[in-house]
């Protein structure tokens, strides 16, 4: 059986990697002729990647990809927007249907290396979680022994889950669904004692799709790691360092104190730091191949990391998310940009 299951994965990888287009290195130049970016998304994840009301995607990760737009074109509304399931993006990236992937990714190793990826840096530190019903009387991860739990297809969660239950000698009936919606309905008509997903999914989901969020609780254990960033493809240098830079310039502008609201006041600032960053000193857009102004047009249209954050996940969301890990290295977190210089 392990010899079978091992084929299967080499044949797999094997068939994604052969998949990449043969001109993985020249997204740079065919998004500026096409005129907009297309980034592959996620089908529905409040506060990361949803469509409205009227059907405009909003999130953190959109922002994302509304970014690398404002930093090529000057504009952050020349963007396409491809829903992709947990199992279709990779394909989505390797075959040049979409650009970037800007939707909640785990950097691990076999993404880096065997399936031909890159990772341009971190927007969101996450920690897979359960969500279960609070009648059930469940407070730790602990008490899900013999549970039945839901979880996504094409996830690192099917690992992690199995891990959890394993090291800690606890009985599992894992039930796999292909939609994180197909998880949630699950867990709603009761097919499944929890919900396992990113601990933000979980609460964004305990908002947007329990009826009754108090009818629901996120359990407070994190059973993995899973630093979530946009990814390209190898060999897409120029085309991975833009969609790098655009995220270290969302960061640092919070890091200066630049923001949405301030960016034009802030052109006139004597911060050496601050003039490199918004093109008053010329040389990084050179260095990228786009206009001085890059870090300016992502400021001035959506914000620092902080704004992002803020309005999609923060106090000022139905979310309601902590900063937690993802607020700035100078107050306890983990988000540092790569020096600007």
């Amino acid at each position: 059986m392990k010899s079978w299951m091992g084929l299967a994965t080499l044949l797999a990888v094997t068939s994604m990697m052969s998949a990449a287009p043969a001109s993985a290195g020249t997204t740079f130049d065919t998004v500026k002729a096409r005129g907009f970016v297309i980034c592959g998304v996620h089908t529905s994840s409040p506060g990361f990647s949803a469509p409205d009301s009227q059907g405009a995607w909003k999130g953190l990760d959109i922002d994302v990809c509304r970014g690398i737009a404002a930093a090529m074109f000057g504009d952050a509304e020349k963007t396409r927007y491809v829903p992709t399931t947990s199992q279709q993006r990779f394909t989505a990236l390797q075959s040049g249907e979409v650009d970037v992937l800007t939707r909640n990714t785990t950097l691990t190793l076999t993404r880096d290396t065997a399936l031909g990826f890159n990772f341009a840096g971190v927007n969101f530190y996450d920690g897979q979680a359960f969500i279960v019903k609070t009648k059930s009387g469940v407070t730790s991860a602990r008490q899900l022994d013999g549970a039945t739990v839901c979880v996504q297809q094409g996830t690192t969660g099917e690992l992690n889950l199995a891990d959890y239950f394993r090291s800690n000698n606890m009985k599992l009936l894992a039930v796999t669904l292909e939609r994180i919606e197909d998880g949630i309905g699950a867990f709603l008509d009761g097919r499944c004692d929890a919900f396992t997903a990113d601990g933000s999914q979980l609460a964004a989901i305990r908002v947007s799709a329990i009826p009754r969020p108090e009818d629901a609780l996120v359990l407070p254990e994190r059973i993995s790691k899973e630093p979530l960033g946009p990814v390209v493809r190898h060999g897409d240098d120029q085309w991975g360092d833009l969609v790098r830079w655009v995220l270290y310039a969302m960061i640092e502008a919070e890091e200066l104190g630049i923001s949405r609201a301030n960016v034009d006041e802030m052109l006139k600032s004597p911060n050496p730091a601050v003039q490199r960053a918004l093109g008053v000193v010329p040389g990084f857009g050179k260095s990228l191949g786009v206009d001085e102004r890059w870090a300016y047009n992502i400021i001035k249209q959506i914000g620092n990391y902080g704004d992002s954050f803020e309005r999609h996940l923060g106090q000022g969301s139905p979310v309601k998310l902590a900063r937690g890990l993802n607020d700035l290295w100078t107050r306890g977190g983990l988000m540092y940009a790569l020096p600007l210089r």
